[in-house]
């Protein structure tokens, strides 16, 4: 990750029928081209988060050099040294947040880590329960996934992805200890104003379309929105989904359980990851 927020905007193209930027399992799938992604509806169980993946920015890392200072005693029978001591190494902060909004570190370090009530969650997409991937990977995943798209379309989603500036994306999922809540926390991290208008198209379609069921708030992140996938009243198993763009990170959350689910149990652990990354306050 960059320390500086990226300006340029990814423009996206209108192309109908192009893949949606929501990973599958195992691969990345290509971002849309005609626009943010609508959430998928369900309408039946399935696997609680599509395939995850995350950067591969590397923390940043200070380190100090003590220079000892040798005094020597000429009123000794014996020059003697002596060493100072070592001024102390710095610590580095392995992950944070920018004033700007830019966020570097490890996705790893910046997903929530598993909370008490909670352990971690069941593996995704084959790539475990707590995964990173980076640019070069998800372009590599994007390549097999655009031989699924006609000729016609693949250089024009090409050239939307490359104007996200994708950095990195990654998963971790989270299980309650009783195993009646299964949790997923998803940070897709590239082009800030990409971010903010996938969220923002996120929230419109929604709250506006009627498909879905309007969600609780998240108190204090009145940039984030959640809601309930449709399903019928008699429905053993419900669905909360959740969006909020902070800075240049999609945060993503997935619930499931039997319901009705615990909204407030939900939410709560969503504000934390939200707190986690605001700027300026996401750093160690």
């Amino acid at each position: 990750m960059t320390d500086e927020t990226q300006t340029e905007t990814g423009t996206a193209p209108s192309v109908p029928d192009a893949p949606e930027a929501q990973p599958p399992a195992p691969a990345e799938p290509a971002p849309v081209p005609a626009g943010p992604p609508a959430p998928a509806v369900r309408t039946a169980a399935r696997p609680l988060v599509r395939a995850g993946a995350a950067t591969l920015a590397a923390a940043l890392v200070g380190v100090a050099i003590g220079v000892g200072i040798i005094k020597t005693r000429y009123d000794d029978p014996a020059p003697t040294a002596a060493a100072a001591p070592a001024a102390p190494a710095p610590t580095a902060t392995p992950y944070g947040a920018k004033s700007n909004g830019s966020h570097f570190g490890s996705l790893r370090d910046l997903l929530l880590p598993v909370p008490a009530g909670y352990e971690p969650g069941p593996d995704e997409g084959g790539y475990g329960n707590d995964t990173e991937l980076g640019a070069q990977q998800l372009a590599e995943q994007l390549d097999a996934e655009l031989q699924q798209v006609p000729k016609a379309k693949r250089d024009t989603i090409r050239s939307y992805w490359e104007g996200l500036h994708v950095r990195g994306s990654g998963v971790r999922t989270y299980r309650t200890k009783e195993d009646d809540l299964l949790i997923g926390l998803k940070l897709r991290q590239f082009n800030q104003q990409e971010v903010q208008r996938i969220n923002e198209y996120t929230a419109v379609f929604t709250g506006d379309t009627g498909l879905f069921r309007v969600g609780p708030p998240v108190p204090g992140h009145p940039e984030a929105h959640c809601y309930l996938m449709p399903a019928p009243p008699s429905a053993p198993i419900d669905y909360l989904e959740c969006s909020a763009a902070e800075g240049d990170l999609l945060v993503i959350m997935n619930a499931e359980g039997p319901a009705p689910l615990p909204k407030d149990k939900i939410i709560a652990l969503y504000a934390a990851q939200l707190d986690r990354l605001a700027a300026p306050g996401a750093t160690v």
